[in-house]
């Protein structure tokens, strides 16, 4: 009997097979890394210094891109939410409706997406720097960890200063809207605010606070492990980065479907 035909006929099972396994492979490195992120993040000595230089970096050093996004993305909320809700006259519901909008959605998923690109793409870059300098085998050497010197200190921050910024986010936007709404548009401060304090409740705010909690872990932890297992020379760098910021944009985009399908 001729091998070569059932061979034939078997290699594109075999490429799905090891492409499965690739796959799994990949999705057992992620879990793994988190997993001992979170467990080393319990164990003290703590590292408050380089937890400190990470809020920094991830949060301080963002704050421009955060209040100008969400200034201009508040304003434009308000200018077409008043056209949409002016056709049905209803234009007194304008403050409700661009609070909800950016409490929980705009506010977490472009906060987040906005600090991927700013943070998250050179916080890939410069531990896949450090990584193919052989900084990250040199720490190793002197015993310590890396994991608790480099990776902690990150996902801790991306816990911390997410939310913070989506607070922002959210509190700027809605001036924003208030903006176009009230000073522009004509519409009644008190009608604006008094209807938001109607129709949003702590169930929003919450909503939104684990949606950027979430996002946080996210973030860190894509960036973070495509920078430490990034390939060698620059061309693993850049393509490690690319692939970071990808990725978590992606994940922060499906994660929020899956929780706004959750949360009330």
């Amino acid at each position: 009997m001729n091998r070569e035909p059932v061979e034939t006929l078997l290699r594109p099972v075999e490429s799905l097979g090891r492409v499965s396994l690739d796959t799994l492979g990949s999705l057992g490195r992620f879990g793994r890394f988190l997993g001992e992120a979170v467990g080393w993040a319990f164990v003290p000595p703590f590292k408050v210094g380089n937890f400190l230089e990470r809020v920094h970096f991830i949060g301080f050093r963002s704050l421009s891109v955060i209040i100008l996004t969400g200034a201009f993305t508040g304003m434009v909320l308000g200018l077409q939410v008043f056209l949409t809700l002016s056709r049905f006259g209803s234009e007194a519901f304008l403050g409700p409706a661009v609070a909800l909008s950016l409490i929980r959605e705009l506010g977490p998923v472009l906060s987040a997406l906005m600090v991927t690109g700013r943070a998250g793409s050179a916080l890939t870059a410069e531990i896949g720097i450090m990584r193919i300098t052989e900084q990250i085998d040199a720490l190793t050497v002197m015993a310590l960890n890396p994991m608790r010197y480099l990776i902690v200190p990150v996902i801790v921050a991306g816990v911390i200063t997410f939310p913070l910024m989506t607070a922002l986010f959210d509190v700027v936007g809605i001036f924003g809207g208030y903006l176009v709404g009230v000073r522009l548009l004509g519409l009644s401060e008190g009608t604006y605010f008094g209807e938001m304090q109607t129709f949003v409740d702590m169930a929003d705010i919450w909503t939104g606070f684990w949606k950027s909690l979430s996002f946080g872990v996210i973030v860190t932890w894509v960036c973070a492990y495509k920078g430490y297992y990034s390939g060698h020379g620059a061309e693993g760098v850049s393509r490690a980065t690319t692939h970071a910021v990808v990725l978590s944009s992606v994940l922060i985009l499906v994660w929020d479907y899956f929780l706004g399908s959750v949360l009330p």
